[in-house]
């Protein structure tokens, strides 16, 4: 089950390439957590490189965004590195970050079910209440549709 809109975010700290990322040290500020399932995937290459595009114009509306997927910090710096993202990406590898999110659970590919991440993200506004989410995300459009609803706050 997802967390609720209204609702508080899950605490977490978690490592990245370029240092700790915690939910408390960004409070105060919008922020932008979204779960992705793989470093180096096509979907998940374009959603990276979505929301780089698009740093600059998070970064004015005053909004930190951080990917979070169970890949390791070192891979994260390579996929950081290789398509030129500006996000900060955290690692999950225990997955317990996106349990507390909702976003971790039952998958299908080709017939067969597997527990893993559900691509989702999460607004979270400078008070550390949730204000939007959106489930089982769609790759195309959606940094923009973020943007636009941070700039709504």
């Amino acid at each position: 089950m997802t967390v609720a809109v209204g609702s508080p975010a899950p605490d977490f700290t978690l490592p990245t390439d370029q240092g700790e990322l915690s939910l408390a040290a960004l409070k105060g500020r919008p922020l932008v957590v979204y779960f992705y399932p793989k470093d180096d995937t096509s979907g998940c290459t374009r959603e990276a490189i979505g929301f780089s595009s698009l740093a600059e114009e998070f970064a004015k509306a005053g909004a930190t965004v951080i990917g979070i997927s169970p890949d390791t910090v070192d891979k994260h710096g390579k996929f950081r590195v290789k398509h030129k993202l500006t996000v900060a990406l955290g690692s999950d590898p225990d997955h317990r970050v996106a349990e507390s999110y909702g976003a971790w659970g039952e998958k299908s590919l080709y017939g067969k079910k597997y527990l893993g991440i559900i691509r989702s993200t999460f607004l979270i506004g400078p008070d550390g209440i949730v204000a939007r989410v959106w489930p089982k995300v769609k790759v195309e459009g959606h940094a923009e549709d973020v943007l636009a609803a941070v700039n709504a706050l």
